[in-house]
């Protein structure tokens, strides 16, 4: 599934318990997230929270990096809760999966 915000492309990755939804990402989506590679959502007392990540091996500090993701999950997020996880994907990328 691709989506199309802020005039840039990601792939949906992961939809764990169905956190996938696509109006409320819409709604609470923040050009600030523009900058990640990727950007995990996971739910809370009925309240989405998107958080971004880079790709692995981006320079910054390591748990800004998408291997630390199941870290974040773990440490900040509600036990058991409904995530997802989605990839910036370049117009190049984006051209070669729909050929």
């Amino acid at each position: 599934m691709t989506i199309h915000i802020g005039g840039k492309n990601y792939e949906l990755l992961t939809d764990y318990r169905d956190g996938w939804n696509l109006e409320v990402f819409r709604a609470r989506y923040s050009d600030v997230l523009d900058r990640y590679d990727y950007i995990v959502g996971d739910w809370g007392y009925n309240q989405l929270r998107l958080k971004g990540f880079y790709h692995d091996g981006h320079g910054r500090n390591k748990e800004s990096c998408i291997q630390y993701v199941e870290d974040y999950l773990y440490e900040y997020c509600n036990f058991g809760c409904a995530y997802f996880i989605i990839k910036k994907v370049k117009q190049k990328e984006l051209q070669k999966v729909s050929q």
